[in-house]
C-alpha cells in the first residue's frame, strides 16, 4: 500500500500542521476548508513559518520552496478525488465526521484510506454505515503538529490491520513516532492522562492543597507543567468536555467522573488563559528561588528497604549528607530525634500515627526528584506538636527539599497520582488498547511526561503501587482506586517467583 497525494480537510491549526508535515515529506497536498479563504490563509501562514525557520538557519531555502510548491488550496471535495489518503480535521462531532467521510468515500478510489484526527470519538462509530469501513483509521496528531512526534494510529473494529500498518509506516516516514491503539474512549494519551487532572481536582475539592502547591509538587516530580497550570493552558471547557466524553463512553465509571471544581470554574467564566483567568490570574507566579540548605539540625536515619527507600538513599548521598541506615525496620522513611517521617504508602499521617502509637509523626511523598525543583509534599499527624513540625521542616530544608505542607489526606499528591497513572495504563494494556511500550512512548511524547507509566512501575515496584491503591480504595470506599487485574497478576507472580 502506497500513498501519493494527501488531502487534508480542515485548515485550522491542526489541519495546517498536518498539511505542512505531509508536504515537507514530499507529498502533493490538497488543503480544503468550508470557510472561504481559510485554506489559502493557512498555506500563507505555513510559508511565513517556514521562512522564519530559514532565517534561523534551521531550514534550507530550497526545502521551503519545495514544501510550499506541494501545497494547494481546494475549493470543493470533488477536487480531492485523486487523493490516496484523506485526513479529516473538522469539528469534534460524530455526525459531522460521518457525513464528511461518507461524502469523500463516494468520490475517491476504493483503495483510498480515510483517516480521522479525532482525539476521543470512536473510530468504529465514525466508520459505521460506510461502504468500506475497513479503510477508515484514526490518525491522531498532537499540537503543534510539526513539533510533536507522537501519532496515535487507532483501529476500529472494522479497520483492516494492513491499513493501520500502512498508516503507521507512513507516519514514521514523516518523521513521527507512531503507536498502535485500539479504539476505546480516549485512546491512549487522553485516557491514561485522566488521573493527572482528576487527582489534582479531587485534592482541591477536599481543600487539601492550593493549585500552586500541587503544581510545585508536579514540577518537582519532573512534569514540565503542573496539572492546574496545564488545565489553565488547555482551557477548562476543553478539558472538562474530554473528561465528560470519557466518563459517558465508559458508562459512568467513577474513575472518570467530572469534577465539581472544574465545573464551577466553567460556570464562572474562568476558562483559563484564553479568558484571562482560571486557577490563576493569567500565568502562574514563578516559584521563589531555592535558598542554600542549612546544616542538618540533628542526626538522620534512613529506615526500611525497597525502591522508594533506595531513591531516598540516592538523593541523600548525592547531596553529601551523613545518615545512618536501619534496613531491618518495619517502616520506610526518615527519622530525626525519634520523629518518624514515613514514606507515603496510601495511608494518612493520622492513620500511621494511630497504628504505630507515635504522636509525633509525619508522612512524606513519593521521592521522584528532579533538579529543576525540589518540593516535597508532607502532612503531619494532628497530634504532632509545633516543635516537631519546625524540626521536620528544618530537616527537609537541610536535605534540599522545600516542604509543601498539605492537609492530611491519604496518598498526598505524587504518591496517589503516579500510582493512579500506572493503574490506568495497566488497565489500558489489560484491555488491549496498546502494549506497555506503546503506553510509555505515547505518554512521554504526547504529554512530555518525565517517564512512562511502566517505567515508573519498574522504578517504584508493583508491591508499593498495589499497596497504595488498596489503601486508597479502603479509605474512600469507592471504585475509583480499584487495582487493575494486570497489576494484581504481576504482584502474585512476583511473590511466587523463586
Amino acid at each position: 500500500m502506497s500513498f501519493h497525494t494527501i488531502a487534508v480537510i480542515g485548515a485550522g491549526t491542526m489541519g495546517a500542521g498536518i498539511a505542512q508535515v505531509a508536504a515537507a515529506a514530499g507529498h502533493p497536498v490538497k488543503l480544503l476548508d468550508v470557510r472561504s479563504g481559510a485554506a489559502e490563509a493557512a498555506i500563507a501562514q505555513i510559508g511565513k513559518t517556514l521562512a522564519t525557520l530559514v532565517d534561523k538557519g534551521r531550514l534550507a531555502e530550497t526545502d521551503r520552496s519545495a514544501t510550499l510548491s506541494r501545497l494547494t488550496a481546494a475549493d470543493t471535495t470533488a477536487q480531492l478525488a485523486d487523493a490516496t489518503l484523506l485526513i479529516e480535521v473538522i469539528v469534534e462531532d460524530l455526525e459531522a465526521k460521518q457525513g464528511l467521510l461518507r461524502e469523500l468515500e463516494a468520490i475517491v478510489a476504493p483503495e483510498a484510506v480515510l483517516a480521522t484526527n479525532t482525539s476521543s470519538i470512536s473510530i468504529t462509530a465514525i466508520a459505521n454505515g460506510m461502504q468500506r469501513p475497513q479503510r477508515v483509521v484514526g490518525m491522531h496528531f498532537f499540537n503543534p503538529v510539526p513539533l510533536m512526534k507522537l501519532v496515535e494510529v487507532v483501529s476500529g473494529l472494522e479497520t483492516d490491520p494492513a491499513v493501520a500498518q500502512a498508516v503507521f509506516e507512513l507516519a514514521a516516514r514523516w518523521g513521527k513516532t507512531p503507536v498502535h491503539a485500539t479504539s476505546t474512549p480516549g485512546f491512549i494519551v487522553n485516557r491514561i492522562a485522566r488521573p493527572y487532572y482528576a487527582e489534582a481536582l479531587a485534592l482541591l475539592q477536599e481543600r487539601a492543597a492550593t493549585p500552586a502547591v500541587i503544581d510545585a509538587l508536579a514540577r518537582s516530580a519532573g512534569f514540565r507543567m503542573g496539572p492546574c497550570e496545564l488545565m489553565d493552558l488547555i482551557g477548562h471547557d476543553v478539558n472538562y468536555a474530554v473528561t465528560q466524553s470519557v466518563f459517558q463512553a465508559n458508562h459512568g465509571d467513577r474513575r472518570y467522573v467530572p469534577s465539581l471544581v472544574q465545573k464551577a470554574l466553567i460556570d464562572g467564566g474562568r476558562l483559563g488563559r484564553k479568558s484571562g483567568k482560571g486557577f490563576y490570574e493569567g500565568v502562574p507566579p514563578a516559584e521563589a528561588p531555592a535558598e542554600p540548605p542549612p546544616p542538618l539540625p540533628a542526626p538522620l536515619t534512613l529506615h526500611g528497604r525497597g525502591a522508594p527507600v533506595q531513591a531516598l538513599h540516592g538523593w541523600l548521598t548525592q547531596r553529601g549528607l551523613e545518615f545512618a541506615q536501619e534496613t531491618a525496620s518495619d517502616w520506610n522513611g526518615l527519622a530525626v530525634q525519634g520523629i518518624e517521617l514515613q514514606l507515603c504508602d496510601g495511608r494518612s499521617a493520622a492513620q500511621c500515627a494511630a497504628e504505630r502509637g507515635q504522636r509525633e509523626l509525619a508522612v512524606i511523598d513519593l521521592p521522584l526528584f528532579h533538579a529543576r525543583s525540589q518540593s516535597m509534599g508532607i502532612a503531619f499527624a494532628p497530634s504532632a506538636g509545633e516543635s516537631t513540625r519546625a524540626l521536620v521542616r528544618d530537616t527537609l530544608r537541610a536535605c534540599g527539599w522545600r516542604a509543601q505542607e498539605m492537609q492530611d489526606l491519604p496518598g498526598l499528591w505524587a504518591t496517589r497520582t503516579i500510582c493512579m497513572l500506572i493503574n490506568e495504563a495497566a488497565d489500558a494494556v489489560q484491555q488491549g488498547v496498546c502494549d506497555e511500550q506503546g503506553a510509555d512512548v505515547a505518554m512521554k511524547l504526547g504529554t512530555n511526561w518525565p517517564a512512562g507509566p511502566f517505567e515508573w512501575l519498574a522504578a517504584i515496584g508493583v508491591e508499593h503501587v498495589v499497596a497504595v491503591l488498596d489503601r486508597l480504595h479502603a479509605a474512600t470506599r469507592g471504585e475509583r482506586y480499584r487495582v487493575s487485574p494486570l497489576l494484581q497478576r504481576r504482584l502474585w507472580a512476583r511473590r511466587l517467583a523463586p
